[in-house]
């Protein structure tokens, strides 16, 4: 007989794991100097999210999710790059040694303010996962509240994807 506390530590040790992927290849995305690799490893990162969506029982984000970020962005994202007469590979110019000497105490600053202000704001809370004050909205109101108030930048986003796009043709197009 499964027990419920059984249930939250497999669900525990499902979001280590994804977690553990998901910044493995946020890492591999900045690392990388191949900017197809890097937006495959994108791809890994995004879909560790609707992972992580699956694992909060949010099917229809995590669904939402892989449509919208793994098919519709990285497709035109990898199409925009293969459109660029870009050079593909190591590129040894582009490598700002010194960057990285102010990036990495900026980046563990924000680290640690961004750590704070999430455990003072949150750590009071808890979830609650059944029963007494759960409430479980159905896919309906879900996409009723993500598409009345959030339509207008959905739309945006595909225009200026669109605007990616047709740049993209624009500079691949040989004169």
């Amino acid at each position: 007989m499964l027990l419920a506390s059984d249930l939250e530590v497999a669900q525990n040790i499902g979001f280590g794991i994804i977690a553990l992927i998901m910044v493995a290849g946020a890492i591999n995305v900045v690392r990388s100097s191949n900017v197809v690799h890097a937006a495959l490893s994108l791809v890994a990162v995004m879909a560790g999210a609707a992972a992580q969506y699956l694992l909060l029982a949010a099917e229809f984000v995590a669904v939402t999710q892989v449509l919208v970020y793994i098919g519709a962005v990285m497709v035109l994202f990898l199409f925009g790059v293969m459109l660029t007469r870009a050079k593909l590979g190591k590129d040894v110019d582009l490598n700002n040694k010194g960057g990285f000497l102010l990036g990495a105490p900026v980046a563990l600053l924000l680290l640690g303010v961004m750590s704070y202000v999430l455990i003072d704001g949150f750590s009071d809370d808890r979830i609650v996962t059944s029963g007494d004050g759960a409430s479980i909205q159905g896919t309906r109101e879900l996409s009723d509240k993500i598409f009345s108030v959030y339509s207008l930048p959905f739309w945006a986003l595909s225009f200026v994807l669109l605007a990616a796009v047709i740049g993209a043709i624009v500079l691949a197009r040989k004169d």
